[in-house]
């Protein structure tokens, strides 16, 4: 009898590890497939390139001149790339291939990252729920379109794996014996996420909530709230040591006031990206609120109030609520399959269901993932830095998504960190040469210098991305209409070559 039961529970063991095996697989496929081709690079990515360039030149974690995020974010990145010799290793050249491998490296550091958001996901879901809600929300992470966002060198994507192991431990005070180093290293890691972006304290309630419910030892939560408060506190210490609170504040605030399209807005890419993960995570919200159950509401409801109240917001700020929308899709979906009495049509129904969200998400993000966006860019990049080889009276003006290129990698030494600097400095030299993308065409309304080193210079080159080839009004293709950076770009200068070049 004892042995019939120990076969069981083996077999039970190897089946799940089994699915958990298939949803990181999975997992691999969507985060890590073609990391350089999809999605194009954007003018954010190129920021903290930059930044983590800077800590690798050993520089220090901040860039003097602007404090808009914590400087975890960089450092974070820099200490990742070190391991693996970036970019000296790469003994890069100024051919588009190569110049490619500079982003290369960083995205599948992000796609690890996935990778591991979906095991922690798994993990957090069989904690709280059971492991069928983990299979099927690690699942919805692993295969949905809408997760290709993790993909981007950002913030929120670096963030993501800190604060699910923040709620992990906070989920597993509830047995353990080690109560206080779980919590405390539940601490330590929210602290460290708020430390790479602030607004991840909208996540303090939902692990206050988690802890709350585990122990009633009120000593134990405020040993959790001071690595919370104290790591993060360590950004603001150093720009007084550095001698520039004054910016730090000048710059908080501005962050804080930015305007642009807010959640209304991200609401409408999320519908129109993915509507199946919207829908489900919808309702699984409002089957939630029906039921009561805090973990879920806690996650997102915080969330939405604080980019309410901020207004601006991006696309990719859905990143630390992706999670629960996929566990609260799941736990929808299994609770209305348990009403169904016959247990061979429920399992039936089960396995086509879960089979068809699978192949559906997959196929879908197979579909963008495998498509190019980015070349041109690279294209780009080559074609400047051969045209000002060995010429150090040039001034580039371009996005960051170039200019850490052409600055730490191949030395030109340009003074600008990106285009916007000619609002606040004159341009140095009479030679100029601007990279015109799509987002500086978007950028260009912001000062007449903008306008005018726009108008005074003529095209000798042009590539032109592959987002045209798609209908972007189609699912899933709307997903590249935040993809268009490369579509169109324009090299320009001011006359001090004659020879005009096309691509």
């Amino acid at each position: 009898m004892t042995r019939n039961i120990l076969n069981i529970n083996f077999k039970k063991i190897n089946f799940t590890i089994f699915l958990l095996a298939t949803v990181l697989t999975l997992s691999g496929i969507t985060h890590l497939w073609n990391p350089v081709g999809f999605p194009d690079v954007f003018f954010d990515e190129g920021v903290y390139m930059r930044r983590a360039m800077h800590v690798l030149n050993g520089l220090g974690p901040q860039e003097a001149y602007f404090h808009d995020h914590p400087f975890f974010g960089q450092i974070f990145l820099a200490g990742t790339l070190v391991i693996t010799g970036y970019p000296n290793s790469l003994n890069p050249t100024s051919d588009a291939n190569s110049i490619a491998s500079l982003y290369l490296i960083p995205r599948i550091i992000m796609g690890i990252l996935a990778v591991i958001d979906t095991f922690l996901i798994y993990k957090i879901a069989e904690k709280r729920y059971g492991t069928t809600v983990a299979f099927v929300a690690s699942l919805l992470f692993a295969v949905m379109p809408m997760t290709w966002i993790l993909r981007r060198i950002l913030l929120d994507s670096i963030l993501l794996p800190f604060l699910l192991s923040s709620i992990l431990l906070a989920l597993n005070t509830k047995e353990s014996k080690r109560k206080k180093a779980l919590v405390l290293f539940s601490g330590i890691f929210l602290g460290i996420a708020i430390f790479t972006k602030i607004p991840v304290i909208t996540m303090i309630p939902l692990i206050v909530y988690t802890i709350r419910s585990n122990m009633k030892n009120a000593k134990i939560l405020g040993m959790w709230t001071i690595p919370v408060i104290s790591i993060p506190l360590i950004w603001p210490a150093q720009s007084i040591l550095a001698g520039q609170f004054h910016l730090w504040l000048r710059d908080v605030f501005w962050q804080a006031n930015r305007q642009g399209q807010g959640l209304p807005y991200i609401s409408g890419f999320f519908i129109n990206s993915d509507p199946v993960l919207f829908v489900l995570g919808l309702f699984g919200f409002i089957f939630a609120f029906v039921k009561k159950d805090y973990f879920v509401l806690l996650w997102l409801i915080p969330f939405l109030l604080f980019f309410s109240i901020i207004g601006f917001a991006q696309y990719f700020y859905w990143i630390p609520v992706l999670p629960i929308f996929c566990i609260a899709a799941s736990i929808l979906i299994l609770d209305l399959l348990k009403k169904i009495n016959n247990k061979k049509l429920q399992q039936v129904l089960t396995f086509i269901i879960f089979s068809g969200i699978g192949i559906f998400g997959l196929a879908n993000t197979i579909l963008l993932i495998t498509t190019d966006m980015s070349s041109s860019q690279f294209q780009a990049a080559e074609f400047v830095v051969n045209y000002v080889k060995n010429d150090n009276n040039i001034t580039i003006l371009s996005s960051p998504t170039y200019s850490w290129i052409f600055n730490d990698v191949f030395g030109t030494k340009t003074p600008f960190l990106d285009y916007s600097d000619i609002l606040f400095a004159p341009i140095p030299t009479q030679k100029i040469l601007l990279v015109a993308d799509q987002h500086f065409m978007i950028d260009i309304t912001r000062g007449k210098q903008l306008q005018d080193v726009y108008n005074n210079t003529s095209i000798i080159a042009t590539f032109d991305g592959k987002s045209s080839r798609y209908d972007l009004s189609k699912y899933p293709y709307h997903n590249l209409a935040v993809n268009n950076e490369g579509s169109h770009i324009e090299i320009r200068t001011n006359g001090w070559k004659s020879q005009i070049l096309h691509n």
